[in-house]
């Protein structure tokens, strides 16, 4: 073994060597302002950060500046914020925007440089050169040009690379299938308690029919009833706050809601409680991306975005906030460009109700099954952390020699695959 010379390296293997990036990679710098409706252009959002795929292709018919041409097989790298980790390899001849610099391999393997840049190493080292404080960037003359990769002769560049192609295969299918786990678990959830707010804890009680498309039958003692009848709309003393405004505080400890959630802190509150917010305006109303409603508790601010409600005659929050989250209020939005649910029209909206006692009950079976549920989601996304810290952990041994492969290996990685 000798001694590596980089800081970001402590050794190599006997037969590797160094070679600057710009010694081994031509950056492509043709550019085009040509309108396209080919979808082969790539902005660096369309690009999946710490992964390498790419989510979205586009075309250029809005493209206001020119755009960088790349070829297939060059590797493409993210300059801004490189921290997001914004790499692939193309499989198409296409164009990118200028954020994305364009490696055209001379001197190495293409899919060896795909693990080089992609590796822990070269995304931190790029991190540390960054300049900007607001849209950090590094830049290709004097510092990526300038960075050394460790590089092993050709055919062992491309031993390494089909290894990792097998392994990373085989380690992004098992976080699928935990990422689809999360998905049923939530799933499972949902329903779960969508059950118990629309139907109760007893299956056996008799039911009876509502005459309501979304709610057919409810238990038989419960009652159905319009949202205004059961919780009181604190709309009014609602305000909102521009962005100007907000800035200019100095003491910002509460919170200020929007549709959503919290979006930033101000220096007064409007309420001092427990309340349920549920949005008003916005593409989660159909989405429902997030959770629609929720509660707000302690002292804070509401803006214009979201109703505010109280449950009236002692009824519970915790009930109340789950059955407005389990509905389906789609066909009470308006608006196409921005959909909107009036307070008119929530207010409209038909609930099944029980008595304050069977909510207090149901909110208790809801909390205790929501933390067995909590406890099975972080298990599978403590998996899902471990599974994703070894392939990068896996891409960063073997493109540094850490770890040494054969083709024995790919050989290995490869049968695996098939059982």
């Amino acid at each position: 073994m000798k001694t590596e010379y980089e800081k970001f390296l402590n050794r190599i293997p006997d037969g590797w060597g160094f070679d600057r990036l710009k010694d081994i990679v031509t950056l492509r710098n043709k550019k085009t302002d040509e309108s396209s409706i080919d979808n082969d252009y790539l902005e660096l959002e369309d690009i999946e950060s710490g992964t390498g795929k790419i989510l979205n292709r586009r075309n250029t018919m809005e493209t206001i500046s020119a755009v960088t041409l790349f070829k297939k097989g060059d590797v493409l790298f993210g300059k801004l914020r490189p921290y997001l980790e914004k790499y692939y390899q193309a499989e198409f001849d296409g164009k990118c925007t200028g954020e994305i610099l364009a490696f055209e391999p001379k001197g190495i393997a293409s899919r060896f440089l795909f693990y080089c840049i992609s590796s822990s190493w070269f995304i931190e080292r790029s991190n540390m050169l960054a300049y900007g404080a607001k849209m950090p960037r590094v830049n290709w003359p004097t510092q990526l040009a300038l960075f050394n990769l460790p590089l092993p002769p050709l055919s062992e560049q491309k031993i390494i690379a089909a290894y990792l192609n097998q392994s990373c295969e085989a380690l992004d299918a098992a976080v699928a299938v935990k990422r689809s786990q999360l998905e049923t678990l939530d799933n499972l959830k949902k329903s779960t308690i969508k059950k118990a707010v629309t139907i109760g804890l007893n299956a056996e009680v008799p039911m009876k029919s509502t005459k309501v498309d979304w709610i057919p039958k409810i238990p038989k003692h419960w009652h159905l009833k319009r949202v205004k009848d059961v919780l009181k709309f604190f709309n009014n003393i609602r305000i909102p706050l521009s962005a100007a405004d907000r800035g200019s505080m100095t003491n910002k400890e509460y919170d200020y809601y929007g549709a959503s959630g919290v979006i930033d802190k101000v220096d007064d509150y409007l309420f001092d409680g427990t309340y349920i917010l549920i949005a008003e305006d916005g593409a989660n109303l159909l989405t429902r991306s997030k959770p629609l409603s929720f509660l707000a508790t302690g002292k804070f601010w509401v803006n214009n975005h979201a109703h505010i409600l109280k449950p009236s005659s002692g009824g519970d929050d915790d009930f109340f906030v789950n059955l407005l989250e389990s509905q389906d209020f789609s066909l009470f939005v308006t608006g196409a460009a921005q959909p909107k649910l009036t307070m008119e029209n929530l207010g409209r909206f038909k609930l099944p109700v029980p008595g304050i006692n069977e909510q207090k009950a149901i909110a208790a079976f809801i909390q205790g099954k929501e933390i067995e549920f909590r406890t099975l989601q972080k298990n599978i996304e403590s998996q899902i952390t471990t599974l994703l810290a070894y392939r990068k952990s896996l891409i960063h041994e073997c493109v540094t020699g850490k770890r040494r492969i054969t083709e024995e290996d790919v050989a290995r990685v490869s049968k695996e695959a098939f059982n």
